[in-house]
């Protein structure tokens, strides 16, 4: 696989919350600051390995969709999903979720599967030239959105 990026929060709230809401694809506008929207396609309506959704996202004034792929669905543990535009690999999100003594530790990770032209495209598709530094930045809000709406379950 491409370049990895992770980032790890402690939240106070059981494991099976956090998945709950992490998991929720129709929700992912409210933890994601690119993300504007997420919809179950193709029959789907719930996280299940092999259902897919569609995700809407925004940078300034570019927007764009993808397709995405479940993965991974084990409750109270791990989310994942590829994203693919049409034929072409984008990425790959997950969230692995530990219980700990006081709620659970929480890491996303953002896995890159672009080549290298659909890299260079990056910047006039999304407005967004370092991927690595956006994405970390993101996934930090994401985990901080998500902790507050957690916690305050």
């Amino acid at each position: 696989m491409g370049n990895e990026i992770s980032v790890t929060r402690e939240i106070q709230a059981p494991a099976d919350t956090v998945w709950g809401l992490i998991s929720d694809v129709t929700r992912m506008g409210d933890w994601s600051p690119e993300t504007t929207g997420c919809e179950w396609i193709k029959g789907a309506s719930a996280p299940a390995v092999g259902a897919r959704f569609k995700g809407t996202n925004q940078n300034g004034s570019k927007t764009w969709s993808t397709v995405c792929t479940v993965i991974a669905a084990e409750p109270g543990r791990h989310f994942a999903f590829r994203v693919d535009v049409g034929p072409i690999k984008v990425a790959e999100w997950a969230y692995r979720i530990e219980p700990s003594g006081s709620g659970c530790t929480v890491r996303e990770t953002w896995t890159d599967r672009r080549g290298t032209v659909i890299k260079k495209l990056g910047k006039p598709l999304s407005g967004v030239e370092d991927r690595d530094a956006h994405n970390r930045a993101g996934m930090e809000t994401t985990l901080a959105r998500l902790a507050a709406a957690a916690e305050s379950a």
